[in-house]
C-alpha cells in the first residue's frame, strides 16, 4: 500500500506592496478612530479635526491616532476621539477597516486603521487636550454634509457606511 500524496500546501497571504521604494525597509502601523455622533433636534452631527498635511495645508479628517499598549482598536478609537475633539463617546459598532501605504525617507509605512461609530455621551469640543497637538481645529459638522468637507475619498467611504447604519440599511 502506497503512502497518500502530500497535500498541496495553501501559499502564504502576502500583503500587498507599494510600487517603488522596494528598497527601504516596510513599517506596520496600526490606528483607530472614526465617527463619534450627536443628535440635536432630529439632526445628526459628528466632530471632526483640521490638520496640517505634510505640504503644510490644511485638511479636515476624522479623529484617529494610535493604539497604546494592550489597548484594543475600540479602546484607542475612544481615547483617540476624546484626545483630539474633546468629546467623550461609547463605541456602537465597528464601520470599516481602511489600510494604505505612504513612504518617508527612510520607510514604508503600511498603515491600518480601524473606524467605529460612536455615540457622544459627554465632553467640549476642543483641541485641547491633544497630546500630540496635530488637530489644530475641531468643529460638529452635519452627518449629511461632513462628506464634503472631509479630504480624504476613504474617510467618505466611512461616513456613507455609517449613514447607512444609522438609517438602518446595514
Amino acid at each position: 500500500m502506497s503512502a497518500p500524496a502530500p497535500r498541496p500546501r495553501a501559499p502564504k497571504p502576502r500583503r500587498a506592496r507599494p510600487p517603488g521604494n522596494r528598497g527601504l525597509p516596510v513599517v506596520d502601523e496600526t490606528s483607530a478612530g472614526g465617527l463619534v455622533v450627536d443628535v440635536k433636534d432630529g439632526r445628526a452631527f459628528t466632530a471632526v479635526i483640521a490638520r496640517r498635511n505634510r505640504a503644510g495645508r490644511i485638511e479636515w479628517c476624522l479623529p484617529k491616532g494610535h493604539l497604546e499598549g494592550e489597548e484594543t482598536p475600540e479602546q484607542a478609537a475612544v481615547r483617540e476621539i476624546a484626545e483630539e475633539t474633546g468629546i467623550e463617546g461609547q463605541v456602537l459598532r465597528h464601520l470599516a477597516t481602511i489600510d494604505y501605504w505612504f513612504a518617508g525617507t527612510d520607510r514604508r509605512v503600511h498603515k491600518v486603521v480601524h473606524h467605529y461609530l460612536l455615540e457622544a455621551t459627554g465632553g467640549v469640543l476642543t483641541v485641547e487636550n491633544d497630546p500630540d497637538h496635530e488637530a489644530e481645529d475641531v468643529a460638529w459638522v452635519a452627518l449629511t454634509e461632513v462628506a464634503s468637507r472631509l479630504a480624504y475619498p476613504n474617510e467618505r467611504r466611512v461616513v456613507a457606511t455609517a449613514r447607512d447604519v444609522l438609517a438602518g440599511r446595514a
